[in-house]
C-alpha cells in the first residue's frame, strides 16, 4: 500500500515529462491496475462493505483511480493524485509499520504537519496551472504556477504574477489564509515542548513529558511504555 502510494506521488511528478512518450501509457495503467487489485482487496477485508465505500478517503482512491484508466481526458485533474501523500502519512497503519519507531511521538506530528503543508502547495499549484496557463501571460508553466502559490502562501507578495477577475482573488485569499494556518501549525509542532501519546486512564489528558511518573492534571500514576521516549 506504501509502495502503491509513493508509485502514485512518482507519476504525478513525473507525468509533465512523460506525458509525450509512449511509455506513459503503460506506466499510468499499470499504476491504475495496481490501484484498482489494493482497492478491491480492501473492499473484500471490509467488514462492512457500505461502511468502507461512504469513507471520504475511499472516495479519493476512486477518483484517482478514474484519472488513471481515462488519463488523457482526465490529464488536468491528475495533480490532485497527490492527495495520497496526505492520506498516507495519516494513515495508522503507516504509523504502526514503516514508522512505528516514530509513532506516538512529536515527529509523527511534525511530519504530519509538513505533508498537509507539501499537499496543500501542490493542489493549489494544480489548480492555478490547470485554470490559468497559457491563458494568463505570467502561468506559462508548471514552476510559475508553484512560484505564485509559494509568494502567495507566505504572503510575500512581489506581484509579478497576480491572477486576474474574482476567481483569481479568491484562489489567492484561500491560499494566503490556509498559508498562514498550515505555517502556524508547523511551527507549533516544530518548537512546542516533546510530549507522548499517553491518555491518563483518569482524567484523559492525552500529552505528557516522556519520563513522567504522574499526571499533572489530576496526579494519576501512570505506566508510559519505554518505546514512547524517543
Amino acid at each position: 500500500m506504501i509502495g502503491l502510494d509513493l508509485a502514485l506521488i512518482a507519476l504525478f511528478v513525473a507525468a509533465p515529462v512523460l506525458g509525450d512518450t509512449p511509455a506513459f501509457l503503460i506506466i499510468d495503467y499499470v499504476v491504475a491496475f495496481l490501484l484498482a487489485a489494493d482497492l478491491t482487496a480492501r473492499a473484500l477485508a471490509w467488514r462492512n462493505l457500505k461502511a468502507w465505500i461512504v469513507r471520504p478517503i475511499v472516495w479519493l482512491d476512486l477518483f484517482v483511480l478514474l484519472t488513471l484508466l481515462a488519463p488523457l481526458w482526465l490529464f488536468n485533474l491528475a495533480f490532485l493524485r497527490v492527495l495520497r501523500l496526505w492520506t498516507l502519512f495519516h494513515s495508522e497503519f503507516f504509523w504502526e509499520t514503516v514508522g512505528r519507531r516514530y509513532d506516538d511521538t512529536r515527529w509523527e506530528d511534525v511530519i504530519r504537519a509538513i505533508a498537509t503543508l507539501f499537499t496543500f502547495v501542490f493542489v493549489i499549484t494544480g489548480f492555478v496551472y490547470t485554470i490559468y496557463a497559457g491563458r494568463h501571460p505570467g502561468i506559462t508553466g508548471y514552476i510559475d504556477a508553484l512560484y505564485f502559490t509559494v509568494a502567495t502562501l507566505t504572503t510575500t507578495g512581489f506581484g509579478d504574477v497576480v491572477l486576474p477577475g474574482a476567481w483569481g482573488k479568491l484562489i489567492s485569499i484561500v491560499t494566503m489564509i490556509s498559508g498562514i494556518t498550515l505555517f502556524v501549525r508547523l511551527a507549533q509542532t516544530l518548537f512546542r515542548p516533546d510530549k507522548v501519546r499517553f491518555p491518563c486512564p483518569t482524567c484523559g489528558l492525552g500529552r505528557h513529558d516522556p519520563d513522567a511518573v504522574h499526571c499533572k492534571a489530576c496526579g494519576t500514576q501512570l505506566n508510559i511504555p519505554n518505546d514512547n521516549v524517543d
